[in-house]
């Protein structure tokens, strides 16, 4: 436990702040687990959209690195593709 009260302070603030950085994570996981659990549905791109929105924001919030937004960015391109290849085949 810090002494200073500076310290005690920056120990409150870091974990509020860790508990909004795990809830915007917690959404954008979300957001992708919903791109690949509708597969079946017409509009996927709505929740592609989705998906960049919220990897976008947590890009810009500095939640998550740049570089990995680019990866789940294209992570959710690729199931997206599988997606739409699945359904235009029936």
């Amino acid at each position: 436990m810090p002494n200073i009260k500076s310290a005690e302070k920056k120990v409150r603030q870091d974990k509020k702040r860790s508990l909004y950085n795990k809830k915007i994570v917690v959404e954008y996981e979300k957001a992708m687990r919903l791109v690949v659990k509708n597969t079946g549905k017409k509009n996927v791109s709505k929740f592609i959209e989705d998906a960049y929105s919220k990897i976008d924001k947590a890009v810009k919030k500095k939640i998550i690195h740049k570089k990995k937004g680019s990866r789940l960015k294209s992570k959710v391109a690729r199931v997206a593709k599988v997606v739409i290849k699945k359904t235009t085949k029936k």
